[in-house]
């Protein structure tokens, strides 16, 4: 009698499963302005990918002349995209001067008007609790939510 071996199938996930959280993932970025808090662009993708590489292949949506205030994820964007400012991090085992720990306050200043921003997006409940539609239609949803937002604000 021969025994089947379990250990050489592996299991065929979607692209959207991230190992890391065990699960099937979406993420979306946002580019919002930063005085008129009006979202500019969307980008989406399944699955586990760093916000820094998502960000990279979706440099084409970057509105022209723009600035961009980003967070600690997204170390060496200056490489990529110059008119960038991320806060600066600590190096294993040492604390950050107090002068860069005003740089840093002064960026997280300004960044925290983003932060609202996404905070007023989780108000529709589709993007704060576990998404059970068509993983496809994910992007159009998400582009009607922020259109509804701007509409907001235009008022």
């Amino acid at each position: 009698m021969q025994q089947k071996s379990l250990f050489n199938v592996q299991k065929k996930q979607k692209i959207s499963y991230s190992g890391k959280k065990k699960t099937h993932t979406f993420k979306i970025q946002a580019i919002v302005h930063y005085k008129t808090q009006e979202i500019l662009s969307l980008s989406m993708c399944k699955g586990s990918k760093h916000d820094f590489e998502l960000f990279k292949e979706n440099l084409n949506s970057i509105p022209e002349k723009s600035f961009i205030l980003a967070d600690k994820g997204y170390q060496g964007i200056y490489e990529v995209y110059d008119k960038s400012l991320i806060p600066l991090k600590a190096k294993k085992g040492q604390k950050l001067a107090s002068e860069l720990k005003f740089y840093n306050r002064e960026i997280n200043k300004r960044r925290i008007g983003i932060e609202h921003v996404f905070g007023k997006l989780k108000s529709f409940r589709i993007l704060c609790e576990r998404y059970r539609n068509r993983g496809k239609r994910l992007g159009l949803r998400f582009n009607l939510i922020a259109g509804i937002y701007n509409f907001q604000l235009a008022k």
